[in-house]
């Protein structure tokens, strides 16, 4: 195990609802929602701890929240505010280190391992950042010390909400084994069910298997997971901040019954898709054009063509071969571009949203 790197994740705390909670302290200890509403087919953004206790989570539908909760506490978004408390979140780690890769408005990983901060120790400094952070900007964040990034991420989420948790790299060989194989990055719920029919729920469990057994079941995951599971990740944090992808999409409040009526729908996303390209002036070279659909069932699709100049007639093109795939009512459109000098993806799907 490298052991000369010193990475810190940092993750403030439910964080759209913290700034509703810090703006309104009435809000604090009722069940508390950020999303659209229910009858516009809206999904919880993030929530409180106390709208948890429901069993209330991020993606959920809101209907669905409201009928686990009906005294939820619902508000929109209010981007402006957060994007505040962002950059004052983020204003904070620059005191801190140069190396700092934001993964959003309000997580970051941190470099520190050249830090003078706080005599070296990443722990320390981490437990400064978070007081700045409750003291300047009023809201809490947890954090993850670790050697890499993937240990840094799953610790970050050990003691939450507003704590922090140490991964020391002589720890590593005895963490690894009790750790599900569900925390390690990229292992969705459909993933680590596929697993566990082979006996792999844990990462011990895969430590058992060598790495040419797992590559022949699982591939370039088998791949993933031999290194994972013992918690080798040599990825560095970098903040070259380049744009792989540009979308725009709409969940419609009546399904689209069939294919015409989903033409229809596209004018107008590849008329906002093409502003916000325009927004760019240039500086983003489109290397693909993307269509993606769910169904009233939510299977998804997702197709895309080598296109440097995106046009109309491109997406509906891309439209009228995917809408077969699934040939039922549509839920939500969404147009995009993939920009140039990115890996090519494997087949023609690629997740972008």
């Amino acid at each position: 195990m490298e052991t000369g790197r010193k990475i810190i994740h940092i993750d403030c705390d439910c964080f759209y609802a913290a700034v509703e909670m810090r703006d309104r302290p009435e809000l604090r200890d009722v069940p508390l929602a950020i999303g659209g509403r229910a009858d516009q087919r809206g999904v919880i953004s993030t929530c409180n701890y106390v709208a948890r206790r429901y069993g209330i989570h991020s993606a959920m539908p809101t209907s669905r929240a409201l009928r686990l909760c009906p005294t939820l506490t619902l508000l929109p978004h209010s981007f402006e505010r957060y994007r505040d408390a962002s950059r004052r979140v983020h204003a904070i780690f620059k005191g801190y280190t140069a190396h700092i890769q934001p993964l959003s408005l309000d997580e970051a990983y941190l470099d520190v391992s050249d830090s003078a901060h706080c005599k070296g120790s990443a722990t320390l400094i981490a437990a400064e950042i978070r007081d700045r952070i409750r003291q300047e900007v009023g809201i809490t964040a947890s954090a993850g010390i670790a050697p890499n990034k993937l240990l840094a991420k799953i610790a970050s989420d050990w003691n939450k909400p507003d704590g922090q948790f140490v991964i020391r790299p002589q720890d590593v060989a005895d963490f690894m084994p009790e750790l599900a194989i569900a925390k390690l990055w990229g292992i969705g719920r459909v993933t680590a069910e596929r697993l566990a029919r082979h006996g792999l729920v844990s990462c011990g469990d895969a430590q058992t298997w060598p790495l040419q057994r797992l590559v022949a079941e699982f591939g370039n995951l088998g791949a993933s997971l031999y290194r994972q599971c013992r918690g080798i990740d040599e990825r560095p944090v970098h903040n070259d901040g380049v744009r792989k992808s540009l979308s725009v999409e709409t969940t419609y409040v009546e399904d689209l019954p069939d294919l015409p009526a989903c033409a229809a729908a596209l004018a107008p996303l590849y008329d906002d898709l093409v502003a916000r390209l325009t927004g760019h002036d240039g500086e983003l070279m489109p290397h693909k054009a993307v269509v993606k659909i769910k169904y009233r069932d939510f299977t998804q699709t997702t197709i895309e063509c080598v296109c440097r100049e995106p046009r109309g007639d491109v997406y509906q093109a891309l439209l009228e071969r995917a809408w077969p795939r699934g040939a039922k009512p549509v839920r939500l459109l969404g147009v995009g571009v993939r920009f140039a000098d990115l890996p090519a993806p494997q087949g023609d799907s690629l997740p972008l949203w």
